[in-house]
């Protein structure tokens, strides 16, 4: 009987290569309660929601706030409130832990090393005034190099071989500096920060959503008198030197996704303790238009089927995800942040599929790849093959070196 329960739970927890709806949910449960857990879905199914304590035998931590692929072997889960990067493969087994980074926050790749964003002064023997990113080697899984940036950085991508970093300076309440209203970025190769943008946003908070050269970044603002923000940045721009490197809009993008046609959704909370009440909002955001028209157009509140108003009836909307293989939608309700909440799915064309029980404070979503390939794309375009190339952080390349590797019509390859 043993045997036989154990082959049971073996075949429970594998991960099938056929499916094609392969997500992760990091639930993470109440601060300073260690009791977050992995949720594992697969087509139409919950196969576990306490996922990595059963691969692995022990819990994964305390308040989790980011999960991000590496490659097709490794994933990374920042656990904030346990101070550690873990390591993990897309069957979840733990394989390392990196436990030199404290209070982490956000996390970005360049397919070797994780870069993630700290709201501490200490990285190992370094000390720092304001926050820092830290760099970690995927092979030794040490943190190889440091650098100050703003206070309280929070979101971080990675573009062209370059950082960028939203600074918050959301201690502001409880240290003695004012908020960040700025974009940090850095040399990924040097550590070396080489610009810094003023966006004139206060609070930069949150993960902020990519989709090729544009990053989608979210303000709360200081819940008075400035109110809540987002902020469309073009990391081309940046990089080239253009001052209109941003367009700010007059709404929160809070929990956002990008499409796999380039745009993104937003889903908008925010409060005021002046009035003492939520405003919740959705708009989609057509980042290039956006960009080329200074804000005038480019902005619409079109969602797919009935997503938006499925989620307007939620109680607490707490995450936002597209399935960038698939084109899925996912959302998650916290409900009352202390006992498990609900996962919502819809198809593509926005129908809802399904409500699915998790856990508690269900915040960060990782889809894996149908065929288990993972590309690295920011950007995964639809079905329809175009013939042109690009590297692999998404972004299209007009002249491909020869001896470069690239992809193009879905695959790897090395440009003869």
């Amino acid at each position: 009987m043993k045997t036989t329960l154990t082959t049971l739970l073996l075949a429970l927890l594998a991960l099938t290569a056929s499916a094609q709806e392969k997500i992760i949910l990091l639930n993470e449960g109440n601060w300073q309660s260690d009791n977050a857990r992995l949720t594992y879905f697969e087509d139409g199914r919950i196969v576990s929601n306490k996922w990595f304590r059963d691969v692995n035998g022990y819990k994964i931590g305390d308040t989790p706030n980011d999960i991000i692929q590496i490659n097709d072997n490794l994933i990374a889960i920042a656990v904030n409130w346990s101070n550690i990067v873990q390591f993990i493969t897309p069957s979840g087994k733990a394989v390392a832990a990196t436990e030199d980074v404290p209070n982490i926050r956000k996390l970005a790749t360049d397919g070797r090393y994780v870069y993630v964003t700290s709201y501490a002064h200490e990285c190992g023997a370094m000390t720092f005034t304001k926050g820092f990113v830290a760099k970690i080697d995927t092979e030794t899984f040490k943190v190889v190099a440091a650098t100050e940036v703003g206070y309280e950085p929070e979101g971080i991508a990675c573009y062209d071989g370059h950082l960028f970093v939203a600074n918050s300076g959301g201690y502001a309440f409880q240290e003695g500096h004012d908020y960040e209203r700025t974009v940090s970025i850095l040399d990924a190769a040097t550590m070396r920060v080489v610009k810094t943008v003023d966006t004139g946003v206060i609070n930069l908070y949150g993960k902020m959503s990519q989709s090729g050269k544009f990053l989608m970044i979210s303000s709360p603002g200081d819940y008075y008198e400035n109110p809540a923000r987002s902020i469309v940045f073009d990391c081309r721009k940046a990089l080239d030197g253009e001052a209109q490197c941003f367009q700010v809009l007059d709404f929160p993008a809070t929990y956002s996704t990008a499409t796999r046609e380039g745009a993104f959704l937003c889903i908008g909370s925010s409060y005021s303790y002046l009035t003492g009440n939520y405003e919740f909002s959705h708009h989609t955001v057509n980042p290039s238009e956006v960009m080329a028209s200074g804000g005038t157009s480019g902005v619409g509140e079109a969602f797919p089927g009935t997503v938006a108003r499925d989620i307007e009836a939620f109680a607490q909307p707490y995450a936002f995800y597209m399935n960038p293989y698939t084109g899925y939608l996912y959302a998650t309700d916290a409900a009352g942040y202390v006992s498990g909440g609900k996962m919502h799915q819809w198809d593509s064309n926005g129908r809802h599929l399904g409500e699915y029980g998790v856990y508690i404070n269900p915040g960060h979503f990782l889809a894996l790849p149908p065929d288990g390939k993972f590309t690295g794309i920011m950007e995964v375009a639809a079905p329809v093959s175009d013939g042109a190339f690009y590297d692999l952080t998404g972004r299209r390349v007009t002249d491909p070196l020869p001896g470069g590797i690239y992809i193009r019509d879905g695959r790897k390859i090395i440009k003869k």
